[in-house]
């Protein structure tokens, strides 16, 4: 315990305006960079030949180059003022980066759901990547401006509110604090918004291991194999794959050399139930998954395992890499990048995966698992109308003020921070309007070099061409 008192913290959250005022995060800052230079430096260390997969996805439109361009963001918060009030955020806090899943009880929740960029860094930065993303997305659904500056208002100002009353909230009131989809419904505006969250339930608690069996994989006798589906899923060892022959990963014979000593490794990162329940399990196939945006090219895997009821489970276990937060915050170094993500996740989570652990895997990369898909949901941001995206920039703002307050343990002092007027949100909506310009500017840029042949960009399907499966 600080040993400080309520009046004491509000008093420092306040003091943290001479560093940064309140209007002073409207500034995106004097930005000579090379958008190219980051993004190429970004690639390096990842499977080659799916950068043009990666570069592929991010051509499709500016919001789409946006998710997978964490790292300009980054750099770009480090030239500007903040206010020192550092903890663990998320890193890459966009509005495609929150949805629902269900906590180890079974129960629906909300909340942030990508920690790959997790580290300390100041509060207010997954702010930014929280409205900068909302601007960008409304100007991509042809929205208005006075549309765009409306949802930052709603998601800066539902984070001040939030955020006041979690300053409020003793220490175990506060972790136990879930957003469920029950009090979703509830604090819904609208009939439509409390029919698609009803609708969104349904539709989760579809998308289960058993689900997904019968798509992904066929029995073959005794055996479950996965089906390759290239470029998106393919065996490591097998025909389909996009390994080149003098990858360290292909001279480690079949994937049971490649993956078993991560996989014990990993065991030990669990608590000794979750263990036991892994031994009901056995290891079927493994193969490699390209997921996201800006993930793609790491080194990502899926794992079928099966109980003696031929019960399926899928562990995704996905590389972790240096946070672009801690290329730009300076922080602390962390010892494994696993460990990193994991340690994070749980803090800024509500609840996390029961099978959340980390490994260290062949030559050296820091892995972390956890399930693959269980009942998760994310928003389809086409069937979104203004009203809607209104509605959903509310969540998001609740969820991110929930997941800082028991991060931080710091809601008194950022509440304090922002007080009870709109400064806070005015500056901010106009931080998300200038840097939506910034990023548009940097996607023509990238459109340019895809065009010259600097860079190679192709879509899933026109990759999907060069194989017959």
């Amino acid at each position: 315990m600080n040993g400080r008192t309520v009046a004491e913290r509000e008093a420092a959250g306040r003091a943290a305006r001479e560093k940064a005022k309140r209007s002073s995060h409207r500034m995106v800052g004097e930005l000579k960079r090379d958008p190219l230079a980051l993004l190429k430096q970004s690639g390096e260390g990842r499977v080659p030949n799916l950068l043009p997969l990666r570069y592929g996805r991010m051509i499709v439109s500016p919001f789409t180059f946006f998710r997978g361009s964490a790292v300009l963001q980054a750099h770009d918060l480090a030239q500007v003022p903040n206010t020192g009030m550092a903890m663990q955020i998320c890193g890459d806090g966009h509005l495609l980066n929150f949805g629902g899943f269900a906590t180890p009880e079974r129960q629906l929740v909300f909340d942030l759901n990508d920690f790959d960029e997790v580290a300390p860094g100041p509060w207010e930065w997954d702010l930014k990547r929280l409205v900068a993303s909302f601007v960008v997305a409304a100007r991509h659904m042809r929205y208005s401006r006075g549309v765009a500056e409306d949802l930052v208002m709603t998601v800066v100002n539902t984070y001040r509110d939030r955020m006041r009353q979690y300053s409020e909230y003793g220490a175990l009131e506060l972790w136990y604090d879930k957003i469920t989809f029950d009090r979703m419904a509830e604090s819904a505006l609208t009939p439509e918004g409390r029919r698609l969250i009803r609708r969104g339930m349904e539709k989760a608690a579809g998308r289960t291991h058993e689900s997904m069996l019968e798509k992904l994989a066929y029995r073959d006798g005794t055996h479950w194999t996965i089906r390759d589906a290239p470029p998106a899923l393919f065996h490591v060892h097998g025909p389909n794959s996009l390994y080149e022959s003098e990858d360290n990963w292909l001279t480690l014979g079949d994937w049971r050399a490649l993956i078993m000593p991560t996989y014990d490794a990993y065991l030990k990162t669990l608590a000794p139930d979750r263990r036991e329940l892994l031994e009901h399990f056995e290891i079927q196939d493994l193969v490699f998954k390209v997921v996201g945006v800006g993930s793609v090219g790491t080194r990502c895997l899926v794992m079928l395992l099966v109980d003696h009821h031929d019960k399926p489970l899928f562990l995704q276990i996905k590389e972790a890499r240096r946070s672009v937060i801690s290329q730009y915050f300076k922080s602390p170094a962390f010892k494994h990048e696993g460990a990193r993500v994991v340690q994070g996740q749980r803090l800024l989570q509500a609840a996390s995966d029961l099978f959340l652990g980390w490994s260290t895997g062949p030559s050296g990369r820091h892995f972390y698992f956890r399930q693959l898909r269980d009942m998760k949901l994310s928003v389809e941001l086409d069937l979104l109308d203004s009203t809607l995206l209104a509605g959903y920039a509310r969540l998001c703002g609740w969820a991110m003020a929930r997941a800082h307050a028991k991060s931080g343990n710091s809601a008194i002092e950022i509440a304090a921070y922002i007080g009870r007027s709109d400064q806070f949100a005015e500056a901010l909506s106009g931080y998300g309007a200038a840097y939506a310009d910034q990023v548009e500017r940097d996607y023509d840029v990238f459109l340019k070099a895809a065009r010259n042949g600097e860079i190679s960009a192709r879509g899933d399907e026109d990759m999907a061409a060069d194989f017959r499966v």
